[in-house]
């Protein structure tokens, strides 16, 4: 399922407190998913990472009650005690048969020790799937019953909505819709430790504002993606050299046009940046205006992406004719 449609989904079941376990790949934004739906609906958020976990840590220290003479479990502070939001466990098929214990109680019963899981508080887990090389244990069929199970896919389209919404350097952006498959090359039978995926790219992204040198950016970026993967990003972003000028294209709708792919790439993308940075309907309508004569495919998938960021181009003269030329493209 991709991400659009998770978060959709895991809002509805939020709703009614059903618990979710979300299967996906390493580094592919599990968590960030579900922080995600806890912001947009305004609740509170809470990541254990379980895998780090003792039984202890989630069941409480026993301490010794003098008036009832009996032995109570004390509750970490870390758990909800009110309000309403998502407690989210994390690498709970990572963590150790003893703690899953702990957890199967705390999903099954709402309760673990002395401690209640407040009405409001909604639960998700997630997890990377065993044959993913990670640390896991075989869910319990009790406890795997328990849940919903999901599985995040990685999709290149959602991927760039969350890019441009993130600002992520156009770079990137532009990169991985030239090559899509670089998004994510986890190779499960590899003993590569580095590999791209949606967080190393995020990596990336902030090596990139660094302050690194050039002579120490690929084995840098190499450290994050891949040294294969690296060369291919660094060799493509020489083409930002051989781009029109944006600026000149959104102020007048007059620019240079190219018949390269990798360019039609680096310029679809930087178009977009560049009016999401700095919007108003003169820069929009010189933008739909220079699209005109852009190759169709590049010239739909400019207008896709305005649309993702909630670009609205209905009043727009230009975008009527826009319509009239690519509309067959958009079946």
């Amino acid at each position: 399922m991709k991400a659009t449609s998770l978060i959709n989904t895991i809002t509805s079941l939020v709703e009614q407190k059903v618990p979710i376990f979300l299967w996906g790949a390493p580094g592919i934004g599990k968590s960030s998913i579900v922080k995600q739906v806890a912001d947009e609906r305004g609740i509170s958020f809470i990541d254990l990472r379980l895998a780090l976990m003792d039984p202890t840590d989630l069941k409480g220290i026993p301490f010794y009650d003098k008036e009832s003479h009996t032995a109570l479990w004390a509750p970490p502070a870390f758990l909800p005690k009110e309000g309403e939001g998502i407690l989210f466990l994390d690498e709970l098929n990572s963590a150790p048969p003893s703690v899953q214990a702990s957890a199967y109680q705390l999903i099954l019963d709402r309760k673990v020790g002395e401690y209640e899981l407040p009405d409001r508080w909604a639960i998700v887990a997630a997890g990377n799937r065993e044959g993913d090389r990670g640390v896991t244990y075989r869910m319990p069929s009790p406890l795997a019953n328990r849940f919903v199970h999901l599985e995040m896919e990685v999709n290149v389209d959602d991927w760039r909505f969350w890019a441009y919404s993130k600002e992520i350097d156009e770079r990137i952006i532009s990169y991985i819709s030239y090559r899509s498959e670089h998004l994510f090359t986890f190779d499960s039978k590899s003993d590569v430790k580095s590999f791209a995926t949606p967080r190393s790219w995020e990596y990336v992204n902030k090596i990139l504002k660094s302050t690194i040198s050039d002579e120490l950016l690929l084995d840098t970026l190499s450290g994050a993606i891949g040294r294969d993967v690296a060369v291919s990003f660094l060799s493509f972003t020489k083409v930002m050299n051989r781009l029109p000028d944006i600026q000149n294209i959104l102020t007048s709708a007059s620019g240079e046009y190219s018949d390269e792919v990798d360019v039609l790439y680096a310029l679809s993308t930087g178009l977009v940046s560049a009016y999401l940075k700095d919007k108003s309907e003169e820069s929009l309508e010189n933008l739909l205006t220079y699209t005109l004569d852009l190759k169709s495919e590049f010239a739909v998938m400019i207008v896709q992406d305005l649309q993702r960021n909630g670009v609205d181009m209905q009043n727009s003269a230009v975008f009527k004719e826009w319509v009239r030329k690519f509309a067959f493209l958009l079946h």
